[in-house]
């Protein structure tokens, strides 16, 4: 089973239940369910869409109270935790820099902005201008900022859609949202999932690690495919939202197993930011279960935290 939503594409794999199959007008209801249930989660999350939940609260005049569908809430939620987790590496005010760097929904050339329009920038970027109403179900802003949840969405969406296939009696699932992934139950071997790990290519790579995985998300980040060139100077499409600058550093690649797939990904979102060093430390305080692809001047080498070295098939 397979569409296009956010941008991007999603699969799915689908485990019968052992009382029979569904039939191929069943499963495509389900699928036209399935895609109605992404498109809600766009039009509240998307920053393509001017009239998604997201943009109008984007829109919005600072200190007024903006309410939220729940689904938009769990995000925000996730995203809090981990921007205090991560020491701010992982931001979803970070719009303005996004806009101004071209990496948004309005593409611009590829080129440097100068420093005071960073510095400018910066200024309306950082969580605690956000407070959240978890009961009441509402938001608002102190000061002008503006949210983008691309770091986010496309895993919650994974986990929304996976859920949702528990309820119809799916309990062996993977679904995969651009790359993000919500596993559940064993495959079609009776087996957990196994999934790879790409060596950090332009081009769809070989796969230097396979993973064992059931009931957890699975999310990858990245700088190898995604960025642009000046005067022959490579610039990341991932922006510190501490600097207001692209990345700098030798971490390749990041790959995390959650208990969600919107944490995995907020979290490999945060620490290809934080870079090697402060990555390994948060990684070890926090007990994450992740894995490094760091670049060398030979190529490229790995290293994983105790806690993702049982997912490791030998």
């Amino acid at each position: 089973m397979a569409g296009a939503t956010m941008g991007t594409t999603y699969h799915i794999s689908l485990v019968p239940a052992a009382n029979g199959a569904w039939t191929e007008a069943e499963l495509q209801i389900l699928q036209r369910e399935i895609d109605g249930l992404l498109k809600r989660v766009n039009l509240q999350m998307s920053t393509y869409i001017p009239e998604s939940e997201l943009m109008r609260f984007n829109q919005a005049a600072p200190g007024e109270w903006f309410i939220v569908a729940p689904e938009l809430m769990r995000v925000l939620e996730v995203s809090a935790e981990v921007n205090r987790s991560s020491q701010g590496a992982f931001d979803i005010t970070v719009a303005p820099l996004v806009e101004l760097w071209g990496f948004g929904a309005r593409e611009g050339e590829d080129q440097v902005p100068a420093a005071p329009s960073i510095a400018q920038a910066l200024v309306e970027v950082g969580m605690d201008k956000l407070e959240l109403d978890k009961t009441g179900l509402r938001i608002r802003k102190q000061g002008e900022i503006r949210l983008d949840l691309s770091a986010v969405a496309k895993g919650y969406g994974a986990d929304l859609v996976s859920d949702f296939l528990l309820d119809q009696g799916f309990s062996n699932t993977l679904v995969e949202i651009g790359g993000e992934l919500r596993l559940r139950g064993n495959s079609q071997r009776g087996t957990p999932w196994k999934i790879g790990v790409e060596v950090p290519q332009l081009t769809q790579g070989a796969t230097l690690k396979a993973i064992s995985v059931t009931n957890v998300g699975v999310a990858t980040s990245g700088d190898y495919r995604n960025y642009f060139e000046v005067d022959g100077k490579r610039y990341s499409h991932t922006l510190d939202p501490r600097t207001g600058y692209p990345i700098e550093h030798s971490l390749a690649s990041v790959t995390v197993v959650a208990e969600s797939a919107a944490e995995a990904d907020a979290w490999a979102t945060a620490l290809s930011v934080l870079g090697p060093e402060q990555a390994s430390t948060i990684v070890e305080e926090k007990k994450l279960a992740v894995f490094f692809i760091i670049r060398t001047g030979s190529g490229f080498e790995e290293s994983y935290s105790a806690a993702f070295a049982p997912y490791i098939v030998d």
